[in-house]
């Protein structure tokens, strides 16, 4: 798990084909790898991947063909930068919210925008994704926890800091990037539990919650 806070950007040293899966060589930039041990890991552009070899400040993962054809990793090539962040301890402060490293689908910056020293982002969604996004609510881009200020149809706004766009690679994208998207956990666990599952098939409704005790005044029967 992570948090989506960005630790820091690293940059792509050298792929090397494994057949139709890669291998990436990844410079860790400012990351520290001091406790990183071989296994652990770490989440690059949002993507949770493992560690399969290190140096003092880089580190190989292997790269399925399924992750390079499902998210933005198979379009960056040496010296792109990247998002980097380890996996969460239970002594990280969540600054952000949960990430799962487990990319959703690809989006779109469709557009940005001055709004004082900030800017407003507006990004595309895959439409199978748009229903997780709520206004308000939390999403992940490229691995940088954000919050949704405004949704319309697929597409959605965040507010992005100078900090957050000198701090991560999202302030070197342009309309019409390719970024990873994972929508918030909690939105993927409701709707499994509202449609069927866990409920016996029959999705959450009322009867279904009166049966479980929900409304029931304290020493009702």
């Amino acid at each position: 798990m992570f948090t989506g806070i960005v630790q820091a950007v690293g940059r792509i040293q050298r792929r090397d084909p494994r057949g139709e899966d890669m291998r990436l060589w990844i410079a860790a930039g400012d990351l520290d790898l001091t406790g990183v041990r071989l296994g652990d890991s770490i989440a690059v552009n949002g993507v949770c991947l493992t560690a399969v070899e290190l140096t003092a400040d880089a580190f190989a993962a292997d790269v399925s063909v399924e992750t390079l054809r499902l998210t933005s990793l198979g379009d960056l090539g040496e010296g792109d930068a990247l998002n980097l962040e380890l996996a969460l301890t239970l002594q990280t402060p969540l600054g952000g919210h949960l990430v799962s490293g487990h990319v959703d689908g690809l989006g779109e910056v469709v557009s940005r925008r001055p709004a004082g020293r900030s800017e407003v982002w507006r990004f595309r969604a895959p439409e199978g994704l748009a229903r997780y996004i709520a206004a308000k609510g939390s999403i992940t881009v490229d691995g940088v926890s954000l919050t949704v200020n405004g949704v319309d149809g697929a597409e959605f706004e965040v507010n992005l800091v100078p900090h957050t766009l000198e701090v991560t690679r999202l302030g070197q994208l342009r309309p019409g990037s390719r970024v990873n998207l994972e929508v918030d956990i909690i939105a993927r666990y409701l709707e499994r539990l509202l449609t069927a599952g866990g409920t016996g098939g029959q999705g959450v409704t009322r009867e279904f919650l009166e049966a479980h005790g929900f409304g029931r005044v304290p020493g009702s029967k």
